[in-house]
């Protein structure tokens, strides 16, 4: 049985995807905050507890992430708020990246691995045409470059591990229930396009960003 990884378990996505990969076979390790103490903006914490686990896990998927600290996403340069936009940066960019400088050692050696990191299609500069939502589309946008980064320190020990960023599109959770014009699908939906996309994906594609319905979304 080959073994899985999910950080964020305790979310709505997060949740959805252990319960996928179950089904798929896995057996499945998920971490969260409210579970296991994992605060992943802090790197004592992500050290203590992804410290427990040996793997080797084929597939790892992190789920963890924050549309606005609390608030709401801004829609002008002039309702930033400096601390606020700072707690949306810690745990949407810091958090995954001390993640994935754990992670690097749980992967198999030899043989393919997959690792997803959830993003979004605002993160992507390319795409932006409508502004706004500046600490969200920034801490995604600085999140993808980590993954990018990750992908390339990664790949020179694991020369078949494949390390991407996903947009999982607008999700039915508790992190959207305030955007009811938005098309939305079920956590379930959205997590079995994530595994759909990610599995199939090769190590020629490490490093890139895809979103539900496998297509590469514009950096």
């Amino acid at each position: 049985m080959k073994n899985a990884l999910v950080i964020g378990a305790s979310g709505g996505i997060g949740a959805a995807l252990v319960a996928e990969l179950q089904g798929r076979g896995f057996a499945v390790t998920g971490l969260s905050r409210s579970a296991d103490g994992l605060e992943v903006t802090d790197k004592a914490s992500v050290e203590r507890v992804l410290g427990r686990l040996s793997g080797p896990f084929e597939v790892v998927l992190i789920a963890v992430g924050t549309l606005a600290a609390g608030a709401t996403p801004e829609k002008s340069l002039a309702a930033l708020e400096p601390q606020r936009m700072l707690d949306v940066y810690a745990v949407n960019a810091v958090g995954p990246a001390l993640v994935l400088a754990e992670v690097a050692r749980l992967l198999p050696r030899e043989g393919r691995a997959h690792v997803g990191v959830l993003s979004a299609r605002v993160g992507s500069i390319g795409d932006n045409r409508i502004g706004g939502w500046h600490s969200y589309r920034a801490s995604k946008a600085a999140l993808n470059q980590i993954v990018r980064g990750a992908a390339i320190e990664i790949g020179r020990k694991a020369r078949d591990a494949v390390v991407v960023s996903l947009h999982p599109g607008t999700v039915e959770t508790g992190f959207t229930a305030d955007y009811g014009s938005y098309r939305k699908v079920s956590a379930q939906v959205a997590a079995r396009n994530l595994c759909d996309v990610l599995l199939r994906l090769e190590p020629s594609q490490s490093g890139q960003f895809f979103d539900y319905a496998g297509m590469r979304v514009d950096w």
